[in-house]
């Protein structure tokens, strides 16, 4: 009789086990996903982990708790159509599989697309990032607010607000798998307008962008010619026949003339307009075109672009960088760029600055980095992709420097030496010769007399000579190199009093 009442009660579990795995999930349903699941029920196989918020958009649907969900819902099924310990039994082995099932969004919308691989992602976000805030506006303005000083408020300003931004960007993305406009309105209906914003200002960034590339577009046809248009000062012809160097050209420099005259066709004033610049007209309509070919399919045509587009910009560097730290000068443009002038970090615009850099240079708030990992799978480690890619956005940054400055370098010593040239050559003209050039001399416009060979007095006027200063060039060429930076903002002055 006792060993019947045992197998009675062994039999009366199993028949209460299917019971007992439904109530469960009706259970956890009028929970409303309100209330965390404790430790205990945390490491059940049959569990996921559970957000505690109200907004379906947070629930976990990740490809294995979709999975985890379907096995259960199929032992469930095996146990009451079967019942007893082989359905017990049939139901553990599926549960511990690990198997992964297929993510679908719970909006009801199609399967997205996903990249082709990580690498395409990574060279995407890379290509995102890395640009011109990198090549033009990072050593503008390191070596502005306190050179080598500079990188200590731009790398706190990176772990502080860059890191932070980048991986909520790639992790609400990723989690919702949808646009910049789509996360912010399933994260509330009160936070729409967060998308819209970032859909914007992203438009307006890619106005002028494009205009950027419509330029390098113009100055690359320009260079096939035989002879460079901005290598010499154009000339001016008169009615009689005879030329000569253009006068504002020799007054500037003749990549200056060409830039403002040829490329913009900058007008003298505001109230006397040039003639339609159509040749940049049809340049911007080209970049648009090139825009359009790249993004016409999404991701499966961008995604193949991006290995150009992304591993390009190093491939010049690199050029670059080998060809400029072997030209003379170097080593006093990097000196210049990374001097430390410790009295900046007191200066709160230069934190300012170093955290502006950071938003401009990472592209926080435009909404692409959530579009992008909106493509990633929804358990893709994008921690880990945030650091790996704030990291090479920064040292490319740096690299970009020392590339730009030894060319800075340079440029500002073979203007030193030519100025030294004419100096020299103007005293030795003056002396007779340079071992008589006296060591202290006289003041500029002043009357000195010079004694002949014959020891004659003749009465001279010194003439004002030219002031070499290395460090004034380096500051000088570094304004000319950086003034471009400038232009749009002045084009958007020139509009705006226009239109006023």
């Amino acid at each position: 009789m006792a060993n019947t009442a045992h197998l009675v009660r062994r039999q009366s579990s199993r028949d209460l086990k299917p019971q007992k795995s439904v109530d469960k999930l009706e259970m956890k349903e009028l929970r409303g996903r309100l209330v965390g699941e404790s430790r205990r029920e945390r490491s059940l196989p049959e569990r996921g982990l559970s957000y505690g918020a109200t907004n379906a958009g947070f629930d976990d649907s990740s490809p294995n708790r979709a999975a985890q969900s379907a096995k259960s819902k199929q032992t469930i099924s095996v146990s009451d159509a079967g019942g007893g310990g082989g359905s017990t039994s049939a139901g553990g082995s599926k549960l511990g599989s690990t198997e992964k099932g297929i993510f679908k969004p719970e909006a009801g919308e199609d399967e997205r697309e996903n990249w082709d691989s990580k690498l395409t992602f990574l060279l995407a976000t890379v290509g995102y990032a890395v640009g011109l805030g990198n090549v033009w506006r990072f050593p503008y303005l390191a070596q502005k607010n306190g050179g080598g000083a500079f990188l200590i408020p731009y790398f706190v300003m990176l772990a502080i607000e860059g890191i932070p931004i980048f991986y909520l960007e790639l992790a609400i993305g990723q989690r919702l798998r949808k646009g910049a406009i789509g996360v912010w309105n399933q994260v509330s209906p009160f936070m729409g307008g967060i998308g819209v914003s970032s859909a914007v200002v992203s438009f307006n960034v890619a106005l002028y962008y494009n205009t950027i590339i419509a330029w390098c577009l113009f100055y690359f046809v320009q260079s096939f010619q035989s002879e460079l248009p901005w290598a010499e000062c154009p000339n001016k012809y008169f009615q009689n026949g005879s030329y000569s160097p253009e006068p504002e050209c020799l007054q500037s420099s003749p990549t200056q003339y060409f830039w403002y005259r040829t490329t913009l066709m900058v007008s003298k004033d505001i109230n006397t307009p040039d003639v339609f610049n159509w040749k940049i007209a049809l340049a911007l309509v080209v970049a648009w075109i090139l825009v359009y070919m790249c993004m016409i399919k999404g991701i499966a045509s961008s995604g193949k672009v991006v290995y150009v587009t992304a591993t390009f910009p190093y491939i010049v560097l690199i050029i670059f960088f080998f060809r400029g730290v072997t030209l003379p000068g170097m080593s006093d443009g990097l000196r210049h760029l990374f001097t430390p002038k410790w009295y900046t970090l007191t200066d709160p615009v230069v934190w300012l600055e170093a955290g502006t850099q950071i938003f401009f240079s990472l592209g926080l708030a435009f909404g692409g980095l959530i579009a992008f990992s909106s493509y990633n799978p929804v358990n893709n480690n994008c921690y880990r992709d945030a650091i790996m890619v704030s990291l090479t956005n920064c040292f490319t940054s740096m690299f970009a420097g020392i590339v730009v400055f030894s060319i800075i370098g340079f440029k500002a010593t073979m203007t030193y030496e030519a100025c030294l040239r004419d100096r020299n050559s103007s005293l030795i003209s003056l002396f007779g010769g340079f071992e008589k050039i006296p060591l202290h001399l006289p003041a500029n416009g002043s009357v000195f007399n010079l004694t002949n060979p014959n020891g004659s007095l003749t009465s001279l006027v010194m003439p004002t000579l030219p002031e070499c200063d290395l460090q004034k060039e380096l500051d000088n060429v570094s304004d000319i190199y950086f003034i471009h930076l400038r232009i749009s903002y002045i084009y958007k002055n020139i509009i705006h009093t226009r239109q006023s």
